[in-house]
């Protein structure tokens, strides 16, 4: 194996600064321009990579910022066995992280989904598949901890929505505390069920 072979290629890291700037900036504050620069591309090769241009390059970004989110619900959803504490862990690791970013690493899909609403875009194709998937993990979780699969359904909804809102009001007041709060009271609630 070649020295160079764990480099990331010019597809993977435009597609990592798109993320990120995505999660910075929105999708309307993000251009091609300054993608290829902070990935060190060229022009030319941002178009070679993603031929749909802007919008290409924002699907891309939004399903590698989907994945990332998708790893730390799964891990913190892992890590514990009792639903109530994974999902407060998972609020307590995404408040640590939206700390640790300066308050400005949020959700990529959020952005992305607000900005291009009422289109009928890959974009938003995108962000309501992300969505789903997300809630599609917290209610396997909680089916396999006994819960009714209705009632897994509509609480793995809440919770997403909750943690996706509190994650904005979060960044907004620059505190963890919305998110670590929205832990609580998803462990609360889900706590409920069980008895």
């Amino acid at each position: 194996m070649s020295q160079y072979s764990a480099l990331p290629s010019t597809r993977e890291r435009i597609v990592v600064v798109a993320a990120r700037l995505i999660q910075r900036q929105g999708y309307v504050g993000t251009g091609i321009k300054q993608i290829a620069q902070e990935a060190q591309a060229t022009l030319g090769s941002v178009y070679h990579a993603f031929p749909g241009g802007k919008e290409a390059v924002a699907v891309a970004a939004l399903q590698h910022g989907g994945k990332e989110f998708f790893w730390l619900l799964k891990d913190a959803l892992r890590r514990e066995e009792d639903p109530a504490a994974a999902v407060e862990a998972c609020a307590a690791d995404l408040a640590t992280a939206l700390r640790e970013s300066g308050w400005i690493d949020g959700c990529p899909v959020t952005a992305a989904a607000l900005e291009t609403l009422g289109t009928d875009s890959e974009i938003q194709r995108v962000c309501r598949e992300t969505l789903r998937g997300w809630e599609d993990v917290v209610a396997e979780k909680l089916v396999s901890c006994g819960f009714a699969e209705t009632d897994a359904r509509e609480v793995a909804t809440t919770v997403i929505s909750t943690l996706e809102g509190a994650e904005v009001t979060a960044q907004v007041n620059r505190s963890e505390e919305p998110l670590r709060a929205a832990g609580r009271q998803l462990a609360r609630l889900i706590r409920t069920y069980q008895d």
